[in-house]
């Protein structure tokens, strides 16, 4: 099987943020990679992974990065596959990474879930795909649906706590 979705950080000091990603993926039965390589450290070989990634089969490509947060920008400047943005909490509460990643200059997007949100990045990416697979857009309802359940299971343990003065 070939990978549909790439994982890429900048270092794998990233791995505890960007394994949200690839739990969300695995769930959902997608086929995905996971390399590290870095805008500053390795330039050359992310832009060959960017310029070759189509032709390998990647659809989606999902890059986390902190502090200067390069990475994603670099690689959607060098391909045309969306480019999902994780900033990842480094020195500015990833401030730093957040704005680094969505002030991209036109003609270049990213789209940016929130810092550390690598679930999110892995559910976009999911929806992206399931744009034309229905079995995969089907398993994306049952999980939005499992969420509901939680807060619905979550009321009901809240509901049992008694307080003094608590009335629901």
């Amino acid at each position: 099987m070939k990978p549909q979705v790439s994982i890429i950080m900048g270092s794998t000091s990233d791995l505890p943020v960007m394994e949200k990603a690839a739990k969300i993926l695995d769930e959902m039965g997608i086929f995905f990679e996971m390399n590290a390589l870095s805008a500053h450290r390795t330039p050359q070989e992310v832009e060959q992974f960017a310029s070759e990634a189509e032709g390998r089969g990647i659809r989606v490509i999902i890059a986390g990065a902190g502090m200067a947060a390069a990475l994603p920008g670099v690689i959607a400047a060098q391909t045309s596959l969306p480019v999902i943005g994780v900033p990842i909490k480094g020195m500015l509460d990833g401030l730093d990474a957040l704005l680094s990643i969505v002030q991209m200059p036109p003609g270049i997007p990213v789209a940016t879930v929130g810092v550390n949100a690598a679930q999110n990045a892995g559910l976009l990416a999911t929806e992206m795909l399931a744009l034309g697979d229905e079995a995969l857009a089907k398993r994306l309802k049952n999980y939005k649906a499992s969420l509901k359940e939680k807060i619905v299971k979550a009321n009901a343990e809240l509901a049992a706590i008694k307080y003094e003065h608590k009335i629901n």
